[in-house]
């Protein structure tokens, strides 16, 4: 199961994928998914779903801003809708 998913079980991966090893990330992501991640279209579920295989500390920089990576557009959204939760 990926993206795109409305049921629970789809839900609940993702919820569980958000746990992370940095607390400032796990309380962003827990945030995001309370706040926005129902809100997001199929492509933007993959896309966090993407983002979500990052290492902790590569996705945390990139969401308190201290690097800029190239991503591809949908990636570039949904980090930034992360930077607003």
């Amino acid at each position: 199961m990926l993206a795109g998913e409305n049921d629970n079980k789809g839900l609940e991966r993702v919820r569980w994928r958000c746990r992370r090893g940095l607390l400032e990330l796990d309380i962003v992501l827990g945030r995001f998914i309370g706040q926005c991640y129902p809100d997001l279209d199929e492509a933007q579920q993959i896309a966090f779903d993407a983002l979500l295989d990052m290492p902790d500390n590569e996705l945390w920089d990139m969401i308190a801003g201290r690097v800029s990576v190239p991503l591809p557009g949908e990636q570039r959204a949904v980090l930034e809708l992360l930077q607003a939760a």
